[in-house]
């Protein structure tokens, strides 16, 4: 069943403002489920973890429940491989120091250009401090896609880690995941993967993936500002945590430093009871996979999600090529829309990229305006030193005829150019 958009809208408190809210790659809108999560749990259960009375062991419920719909939500193993952090850079910074101590001098470790930094900097930082050698894989400047050819030669290096993002956050590039973890894995190395772009667009199997962390945050995918990391159990229980005693030595709790944020992580449970309520209401058979439960609904919200934003990148990348004056940057082949989300970056002929995000917005239009901390993108693509991209991104709650609006907002501030 396709997605009913005025019934999905309702559920974002938000969305009653006169506005179009193509800003969601810097974060999308928060569902009323999140919202009614976080209220509850300030109201009726706020206390610290681990108190022998009715608050804080409602709190402990809730928080135990939140850890086992991360591990439905990327299918992993068990709850215990799901690590709560103030954000996704928090624990990547966190991760690269823990893994850091089992390097050696000289070792190496690869990053991607395509990659937003904090999935390049932690770790160019954390070898840096071991003495470690860091690879730059490029990606394409015509289409945007992860150079493979590339990838392989650094990995002849035997790497301790390829660190790579799911989805570009500047460009909407799906990197070919699984094949890039194979590839990785039969070199020796860990993978790394930044999911904060991709969660919002498409279903995530960790178990399919088969990487040994992924990363990504809550509010980028309808929930608050909260961080969450996967991690394969035996790499988390060998790994060794910076934290302050007598915090627990398993995980996910040895991960975990200080009080939690747990009225975010409350609505975070909320923005997956959203999800799990679009997969039981449109989901079909079939589309989930050969899972059950939660999980078969998360998959199937993801995968009508999915199919739907490829509508939005089709009319989107139109409206984008009908423009005079616009270069786009990216993948562009109508036909392969499968192989990108709907988050595009672009120029316009006689602006700088900041006033075109100005007279968007002042028509109520919300879009992304620099580099959105993916310098390595805007650096090879030659367009830091003059302000960067535009970039708009509509999730599955926006619509054709928004996209639309923006294609004839577009049109007008584009004739202006000679005004």
């Amino acid at each position: 069943m396709s997605l009913d958009i005025n019934t999905v809208r309702q559920r974002f408190p938000s969305l009653s403002r006169p506005a179009i809210f193509f800003d969601n790659p810097g974060g999308t809108q928060i569902a009323k489920p999140a919202l009614d999560r976080m209220v509850t749990y300030l109201t009726d259960t706020n206390a610290n973890h681990a108190g022998p009375f009715a608050t804080s062991i409602a709190s402990d419920a809730i928080i135990y429940e939140a850890h086992q719909a991360v591990a439905d939500f990327f299918n992993a193993n068990r709850a215990e491989e799901i690590v709560f952090g103030a954000n996704m850079t928090s624990l990547t910074f966190h991760i690269s120091r823990s893994l850091a101590c089992t390097w050696n001098p000289g070792d190496t470790i690869v990053v991607t250009r395509l990659d937003h930094d904090a999935n390049v900097t932690p770790w160019v930082l954390a070898a840096e401090d071991r003495d470690c050698q860091v690879l730059y894989v490029d990606f394409n400047l015509e289409d945007g896609t992860l150079d493979l050819d590339q990838l392989s030669e650094a990995l002849e290096t035997k790497p301790r880690l390829v660190a790579v993002g799911y989805a570009s956050n500047a460009l909407g590039t799906i990197n070919p995941l699984k094949e890039v973890t194979g590839m990785a894995h039969s070199s020796g190395a860990l993978v790394y993967v930044d999911a904060v772009h991709y969660a919002p667009h498409g279903p995530i199997d960790v178990q399919d993936l088969d990487c040994d962390f992924l990363v990504c945050s809550a509010y980028k995918f309808f929930g608050p500002h909260v961080g969450m990391l996967y991690g394969k159990h035996e790499l988390l229980d060998q790994l060794t945590a910076y934290k302050v005693r007598p915090a627990p030595s398993t995980p996910p709790g040895k991960f975990q430093t200080g009080t939690q944020n747990f009225e975010g992580i409350a609505g975070l449970l909320g923005a997956l009871e959203y999800l799990e309520w679009l997969g039981e209401k449109y989901g079909t058979a079939g589309s989930g996979g050969d899972y059950s439960n939660r999980r078969l609904c998360l998959k199937q919200a993801m995968t009508a999600i999915s199919a739907y934003e490829t509508q939005l990148s089709r009319a989107l990348l139109e409206v984008l090529e009908e423009t005079p004056g616009v270069t786009i940057y990216g993948p562009r082949n109508i036909s392969r829309l499968d192989e990108r989300v709907p988050t595009f970056a672009f120029t316009l002929a006689g602006f700088t990229p900041r006033q075109v995000a100005e007279e968007l917005g002042r028509r109520d239009i919300f879009v992304w305006d620099g580099n959105y901390y993916a310098l390595q993108i805007t650096e090879s693509l030659g367009l830091e030193e003059s302000g960067g991209m535009v970039r708009v991104g509509p999730v599955h709650y926006n619509t054709v005829e928004e996209i639309q609006k923006f294609g004839e907002v577009m049109g007008e501030i584009a004739i202006t150019k000679d005004k």
